[in-house]
């Protein structure tokens, strides 16, 4: 492939967001599973509908708000202490094993993060990580105040590197994003951990793969 840029999704595909499950599980025994499950559903619907009613908040309040419904609708009670640290720990999510080793093998292109994230909480988690020195750019949706799947943000990767959608490789673990990157044109590798059905959007990845150990043999 002439792939000159790799661009990644940063939540789900490089750090793994239910590895707050242990943390919730403190607070609330035999529910932090749950917890995050209903967290993260509610955080992406927020970005879709927020970005839909043109009411953009930064992802770090996307994500307050939604553990606020989550503990609501589960009937847990949080208080601030509770709430502060779970927020805390969205800001040094575990990566994936493969995450690092991945962005190493791929030193012969650039790398960069695409993420709806905000931008300290983007930086606090690739410091955590310690994926910084693999990482030519990291970049937020932020600065356009709407959120993927949006075609504005991709288009973010393509500005950054001065380079055409065809000549980026776009990953992701959300069915809907990479959806929306190949929409615009870029090469898509779906990281399908679940076996889970494609997303029926019109469009389909370039390849679909079980982890990002794979990515550096397609490359």
């Amino acid at each position: 492939m002439s792939l000159q840029a790799m661009v990644f999704d940063a939540y789900g595909t490089l750090f793994d967001v239910h590895s707050v499950v242990a943390r919730c599980e403190q607070f609330w025994p035999g529910r932090g599973a749950a917890v995050s499950q209903l967290w993260r559903s509610k955080q992406l619907e927020a970005t879709w509908l927020r970005s839909l009613m043109e009411r953009y908040v930064d992802f770090s309040m996307v994500t307050a708000d939604a553990l606020n419904y989550a503990t609501a609708a589960l009937d847990l009670p949080c208080g601030e202490n509770e709430r502060a640290a779970l927020l805390d720990a969205y800001r040094c999510l575990a990566p994936f094993p493969d995450a690092r080793p991945t962005l190493e093998a791929l030193s012969g292109c650039k790398r960069a993060i695409l993420s709806n994230g905000a931008p300290e909480m983007l930086q606090a988690a690739v410091e955590h990580a310690g994926l910084a020195p693999w990482l030519d750019a990291v970049l937020s949706v932020d600065t356009l105040q709407v959120y993927k799947p949006h075609p504005s943000v991709y288009q973010l990767a393509c500005q950054r590197f001065a380079l055409p959608p065809e000549q980026i490789g776009f990953v992701s673990a959300n069915g809907w994003d990479a959806a929306g990157a190949k929409a615009v044109g870029f090469t898509v590798f779906w990281i399908n951990r679940s076996a889970a059905p494609a997303e029926q959007l019109g469009v389909r990845p370039d390849h679909v793969i079980r982890d990002l150990a794979e990515l550096p043999f397609l490359i």
